[in-house]
């Protein structure tokens, strides 16, 4: 009991999920995997994690409500909630769907969620400042303890995707450029977690080579000659 395991889902799961409250498991899954999973995450104090991706639900019109802009919102009527983004929609659907089958007391985690800095030449609202955006006020609004509209007063465990560009990934262009820095470890924009010192305009750097420090501090570097 001491330590946590989890194993991730996409919203794939979800059979129906708009409006959230009518949200539900798909059928078959629901009863013969899910159930039987989250009774053992219960009794581990384990969270259930999914993978939330607003920018994988969004349309032209949708745009603002996937990034937390100003927009009409989506009115639940059978709640009478008004949901002001898509990330509190797609929680509160994976979390009607728990509390269907009795578990709505389970943790959830956001194991991935981010939004593409490049895309194909089709794809709007797909660029370096919409990607900073998005992750700057995903960040916001995590922390904020707002919580959702029906798990109010709670924060989210969340982790980006990605911490870097996937150059060899195959697929559309925006498979390739989730990452907040290069591949070749540059960053592309600042969410607030680079060092005061460091500067998106810095060149290319070495990462063989160490940055003068402390000369308390040593450093493992490859060995010159070494295979890759």
């Amino acid at each position: 009991r001491r330590i946590q395991i989890s194993t991730p889902h996409s919203l794939g799961i979800l059979s129906n999920s708009t409006p959230p409250s009518s949200a539900k498991f798909r059928r078959g899954y629901d009863t013969q995997v899910l159930k039987p999973l989250l009774s053992f995450l219960r009794s581990t104090s384990s969270p259930f994690v999914v993978n939330p991706y607003p920018f994988f639900g969004y349309s032209i019109e949708t745009l603002d409500f996937a990034l937390f802009r100003p927009n009409p919102g989506l009115f639940d009527q059978h709640t009478k909630l008004l949901y002001t983004n898509m990330l509190d929609a797609q929680l509160d659907s994976v979390y009607s769907a728990m509390d269907k089958l009795g578990f709505s007391d389970v943790e959830i985690v956001i194991g991935e969620i981010g939004w593409p800095s490049e895309g194909d030449i089709d794809q709007n609202g797909v660029d370096v400042d919409t990607a900073a955006e998005f992750n700057k006020n995903l960040i916001a609004r995590v922390d904020s303890g707002t919580g959702t509209p029906l798990m109010p007063n709670r924060t989210f465990e969340t982790y980006i995707f990605a911490l870097f560009n996937e150059n060899l990934k195959s697929g559309p262009t925006s498979e390739r450029k989730f990452g907040i820095f290069r591949s070749n470890l540059t960053p592309i924009y600042d969410i607030g977690i680079l060092r005061p010192t460091f500067r998106i305009s810095d060149p290319v750097f070495n990462p063989r080579s160490p940055v003068r420090g402390s000369s308390s501090k040593r450093w493992c570097v490859t060995k010159a000659g070494a295979e890759t």
